[in-house]
């Protein structure tokens, strides 16, 4: 019994040290922007609200179109499918918001499909693919950057992290907080699938 104990003590102690250590990934990768050319500038969806991007969705676009007119990417990719009780997809969403922003359509590709990370991720990989595109910025919250990176290097992208500096997220230290803890969670989870 005694051996049970000790053991089941060692077993909770090693899993919260993994977390604390998950936690702590989470927050650099989100810190440490790795911004420099790539083939193309990846923004991964959030909310629409009727055809108009949500607040967090704003902030992902204006820093990615940012990116784009700095001469960082030559491709722009939306993602984000239709969210439930929507008719607009995310991704066209942030297409309409870019053209309305004077960045020619020829530049642009998107998936209306994902309704996942993963599964966005994985349809912007074959986009890129289909045109002969291997790296891309990554753009997201900075809580997000762990796990898209990890996302990317298996569906063959060369990512590269471009959070958003000015995301609505940041700036509410609850939220910040839950998302941090979610990503957290999410990533060992995330690495452990991609690792079978």
């Amino acid at each position: 019994m005694k051996r049970l104990l000790v053991f089941l003590a060692g077993l909770l102690v090693s899993v919260l040290v993994l977390w604390l250590a998950s936690i702590g990934l989470v927050v650099l990768a989100g810190a440490r922007p790795d911004l420099r050319r790539a083939d193309a500038i990846m923004v991964l969806g959030a909310a629409q609200y009727n055809g108009r991007p949500s607040p967090v969705l704003k902030a992902r676009l204006d820093h990615a179109l940012s990116l784009y007119r700095r001469g960082l990417g030559r491709r722009l990719i939306f993602t984000g499918g239709v969210g439930t009780g929507d008719t607009l997809s995310e991704g066209e969403v942030a297409r309409r918001y870019a053209l309305q922003h004077h960045i020619p359509d020829s530049v642009i590709l998107v998936d209306r499909q994902g309704a996942t990370s993963a599964e966005s991720i994985e349809a912007a990989a074959a986009l890129m693919r289909e045109h002969s595109l291997v790296s891309a910025l990554m753009v997201s919250d900075p809580s997000h950057m762990l796990r898209l990176e990890l996302l990317a290097r298996v569906s063959g992208i060369e990512p590269h992290r471009a959070p958003t500096p000015i995301s609505p997220i940041e700036r509410d230290t609850d939220a910040r907080r839950f998302y941090v803890l979610r990503e957290s969670l999410l990533f060992p989870i995330t690495a452990l699938l991609a690792g079978r």
